[in-house]
């Protein structure tokens, strides 16, 4: 899947307060591997680890190529 940096940025955004937390806990993963899917660079040792993503720099923020989208999924479906 493919959306801009910027449209990844925006849902980010939208999302009520913890759900961060609430994403990882369902998904059993780290809190900081899901705020680095939405664009943090959280990589220290016993944080976060890449969250399957890939930037191409470019207009609108550039475009994100998503590897797993079931964070995407799950904000998608907390916004709505």
């Amino acid at each position: 899947m493919i959306i801009t940096f910027n449209e990844l940025r925006e849902l980010k955004d939208k999302l009520p307060d913890g759900s961060m937390k609430k994403i990882a806990e369902k998904l059993n993963v780290e809190e900081d591997t899901v705020r680095n899917y939405f664009g943090g660079s959280h990589y220290k040792e016993g944080e976060g680890t890449s969250a399957g993503i890939h930037i191409e720099r470019g207009r609108n923020g550039g475009y994100v190529h998503i590897d797993d989208d079931r964070i995407l999924e799950i904000a998608r479906s907390m916004v709505e």
